[in-house]
């Protein structure tokens, strides 16, 4: 290995994203200096079974290489992975034997370098159970480096609701937006339906509330589609927000840093389809990415400014694209949402904007693992143990 950084990649998972995370890791993998970083692949089925294969020596051929089944890419199955062995050993009520301390993501014995110990791991798991705090938070309790937003920035970030009401305290404006529960909607529907079409009328958008890349969002013109809409949306979460329509056009920034974080130059979307659905974003590839948007000068900074307020506003780390609508009738500036795990895959903005903004990919991928061993190391000074002895 040398000197070089260590990476664990994670990508698949239980969400109705893994299509678009294999995507994602296909267009990172390809794009990684091999010459500074060796990659550890390690695969999130959609059952949730890991999987990790050999060390790629070289980028994947296509995304099925990605899957690490049997056979050729030498893969195995995993309870968790050998990353977590020290807690699967606490969970199963015992200590790993020989072992002394917990070093980096791995419990080792404290006379022995771990020569297979992982420097940094790199979550590419979009949507549930990747983007929303869960692995994060399983890294926090192996104490390893990894790029990205944290627990709490993760949780609000994909949680619609949460992260509106967060924007409303911050003061950012936001659309008109009402939001329910199954169980609320299953007692008495005909009230949130009177509620959604007095305060937001039509047509209005139905989103799952804890979801991205647009799954499960629908457009409803009236009563019949606004409720087929929301049962849609229920498939995918047990909570549904509705936001009124806005004739605006689509802007974005990319955000990258931790405590001090930078905005990117701003873009916009023309969407291929009636809005930017999931269609428009992974498969047809005919939405266009204007960088940078035509918009006036003060309307740029002022974006790029609720950008970083945004970002910190959840306490946001390593990487962010904040999304915003333009009105059209009157240029007023609207925060759409916040992606604390935005796609890398070639129809992306993220990787776009920075690219324009001076930032080429390998540089941004070189900058997002220092920022997630920089914020490592600071969170190590904090005292966990509650001695207050001076």
């Amino acid at each position: 290995m040398g000197s070089k950084v260590r990476v664990g990649l994670v990508y698949g998972g239980k969400s109705g994203e893994h299509e678009v995370s294999l995507q994602t890791a296909f267009a990172v993998m390809r794009e990684f200096d091999y010459s500074a970083y060796e990659i550890k692949p390690f695969y999130i089925t959609k059952q949730g079974e890991w999987r990790s294969g050999e060390l790629l020596l070289a980028p994947p051929d296509n995304v099925e290489s990605l899957r690490l089944g049997s056979g050729e890419q030498g893969s195995s199955s995993l309870s968790l992975s050998p990353l977590f062995s020290a807690l699967d050993a606490a969970a199963a009520g015992g200590a790993p034997a020989k072992q002394a301390k917990v070093s980096g993501v791995a419990a080792v014995p404290a006379e022995q370098p771990n020569e297979e110990a992982i420097d940094v791991m790199f979550p590419l798991l979009h949507g549930t159970f990747g983007e929303d705090g869960t692995i994060q938070g399983l890294f926090e309790l192996a104490n390893v480096p990894y790029v990205g937003a944290g627990v709490l920035a993760s949780a609000v970030g994909m949680d619609k609701i949460m992260m509106k009401k967060v924007f409303a305290q911050e003061g950012l404006p936001q659309c008109v937006f009402r939001y329910f529960n199954r169980t609320q909607w299953e007692k008495d529907a005909s009230f949130f339906i009177m509620e959604c079409e007095v305060s937001l009328g039509y047509p209005c958008f139905i989103k799952p509330a804890n979801l991205g890349s647009s799954v499960g969002v629908s457009k409803a013109k009236n009563r019949e589609e606004l409720i087929a809409a929301v049962n849609y949306a229920l498939r995918f979460d047990r909570k549904v927000i509705v936001e009124e329509f806005i004739d605006a056009r689509e802007i974005e920034v990319a955000v990258l840093g931790n405590d001090e974080p930078k905005a990117s130059i701003v873009g916009e979307i023309a969407p291929s389809n009636e809005f930017y659905d999931y269609k428009a974003k992974y498969i047809d590839g005919k939405s266009t990415m204007i960088i940078p948007a035509d918009i006036p000068e003060e309307i740029s900074t002022a974006v790029r400014e609720m950008a970083v307020r945004a970002f910190q506003a959840i306490d946001g780390s390593g990487l962010s694209r904040v999304d915003f609508f333009l009105r059209k009738q009157d240029q007023h500036i609207m925060i759409n949402e916040v992606n604390t795990l935005p796609g890398f895959t070639p129809f992306s903005m993220y990787p776009l904007l920075w690219r324009e903004t001076g930032v080429p990919y390998k540089e941004l991928l070189d900058t997002l693992i220092r920022l997630a061993i920089d914020r490592h190391k600071d969170k190590q000074r904090i005292d966990y143990t509650g001695d207050s002895a001076q």
